[in-house]
């Protein structure tokens, strides 16, 4: 999908045509809208061939073949599928115009050929004459004439930034930042309160409460993601704001970015939303558990794939930074506390990291003016002993660096301790048992002590 979902064509870099199709097409689920795709992925390969055939140039033409894969796509056009046209004589059209093109192509050579005898001759009668100024020399006799030297020229200055993210304007539903952030919160509803407390190590959980959020968590929707063209304007448009209703009804992000870079709002940042499930995050000795409450959840409309390439537009992109840049200011946000689902997620019941593997590679955290999290110590793994299995390994082939880490530093206090991996890698599990029921506690009463006031309020209220 290039910079999109899906792009125009077969990604660079060697993908079939016939790998595209099955790309794009798993994730068109309407029947018509597929068949219309199809066609005309078809239809533009068919226009992609006649002008190969009419390259002149042999050996280009075949590497145009080759980086097109034409002998991939030549069968399906011949054989007339899904109305994609190729007629016969519009090929003897291209080729007779090759044809055409090589015998012109012979004829210009050959006049050049000559040309370039007689320039040759002409340029040695010509020194006989008068031998030519040495360069060094004419530059210098053009100084001395007092004629303006030519300066190179300078590199684009960088673009001017604001010192600060600021609120420049605001109306019904919507807000402009200074950095280019456009906000729009017309589907914003309320969460939640947040309400957490923050482990250590050594001390468990902490006695003081948490209501402000302390980390960005980033996402892909994993929605239907139909091809980035104008002739899918419509679908796009709609897709979108039924993907925006089903969020807000669950409040599962408290921000969402469309294919078009536009950035929505759903639920309000100074409550939780659903977005990150079973999940594990640390900054020093601080250690966060099921990032619900702690994080802001941010989500790109896209599909993950695999991390294959990059599932963002280049509008995304420019709104996800801006946007990530907003919240970090706004809260007080570290860089090493923004990461992905994929690093965060786990599955408590199997103790197996990679439960959600949205982002489990493939995001652009320099871009975006952060750390590497892929390099950073995995905390699901170096505190709670967490493992990872073969689906897991499927997917990724390998597993992130900082997992890596974790999985030397466990063995080496193993070394240490005189004891097997599998009784740290337990011990360590254990641990986060005890600390995800206290945690599941203080939700439970959380929920009880606003489920007691609502009705005084209602009373006072009325």
């Amino acid at each position: 999908m290039a910079a999109s979902s899906s792009g125009g064509g077969p990604r660079s870099g060697g993908e079939g045509f016939a790998s595209y199709l099955d790309r794009v097409g798993r994730g068109i689920h309407d029947p018509v809208a597929k068949l219309r795709f199809l066609r005309g992925a078809l239809d533009r390969y068919r226009r992609i061939d006649v002008h190969i055939r009419m390259v002149p140039f042999a050996p280009l033409r075949r590497a145009l073949e080759r980086a097109y894969r034409i002998d991939e796509i030549r069968p399906l056009l011949e054989q007339n599928p899904m109305g994609a046209l190729v007629f016969e004589d519009e090929v003897k059209r291209a080729e007779r115009f090759r044809r055409l093109a090589a015998r012109s192509l012979a004829g210009m050579a050959a006049t050049a050929v000559m040309a370039t005898g007689a320039f040759a001759w002409w340029r040695h009668a010509r020194t006989e004459v008068a031998a030519p100024v040495p360069m060094a020399a004419a530059a210098t006799s053009v100084a001395a004439a007092g004629a303006p030297a030519v300066a190179a020229a300078p590199d684009a200055p960088a673009p001017l930034q604001p010192s600060a993210v600021w609120l420049v304007e605001k109306g019904p539903g919507w807000a402009q930042y200074s950095n280019g952030l456009r906000v729009d919160s017309g589907y914003s509803v309320a969460g939640e309160p947040r309400r957490y407390r923050i482990f250590t190590e050594e001390l468990g959980p902490g006695i003081a409460w948490k209501h402000e959020p302390v980390g960005i968590l980033f996402h892909t929707t994993e929605s239907d993601i139909w091809p980035l063209e104008a002739e899918y304007n419509e679908t796009l448009r709609d897709s979108s704001h039924k993907l925006l209703r089903y969020i807000g009804r669950n409040k599962l992000y408290h921000y969402v970015i469309d294919r078009f870079g536009r950035v929505y709002r759903l639920v309000d940042e100074e409550t939780k939303a659903n977005h990150a499930g079973n999940s594990v995050w640390a900054q020093g000795d601080q250690i966060y558990v099921n990032l619900n409450q702690a994080f802001l959840g941010v989500a790109f409309e896209s599909r993950w794939e695999g991390g294959r390439a990059l599932p963002i537009t280049q509008a995304q992109f420019a709104a996800g930074r801006n946007l990530t840049d907003y919240l970090r200011q706004k809260w007080q946000i570290a860089p090493e506390m923004c990461v992905s689902h994929g690093l965060a997620s786990i599955n408590p019941k199997k103790h197996l990291i990679g439960h959600h593997l949205d982002w489990a590679r493939g995001f652009p955290f320099e871009a975006f003016g952060l750390p590497d999290q892929y390099n950073r110590l995995a905390p699901s793994v170096a505190v709670f002993g967490y493992g990872y299995d073969d689906d897991f390994l499927k997917v990724l082939g390998e597993p992130w660096a900082g997992v890596r880490d974790a999985e030397r530093i466990l063995r080496e206090e193993a070394n240490r301790q005189g004891r097997s991996l599998d009784e740290i890698r337990g011990e360590r599990q254990r641990l986060y048992d005890h600390w995800v029921a206290e945690q599941a506690r203080d939700e439970a009463q959380g929920a009880a002590s606003r489920a007691q006031q609502m009705p005084a309020t209602n009373e006072s209220g009325g």
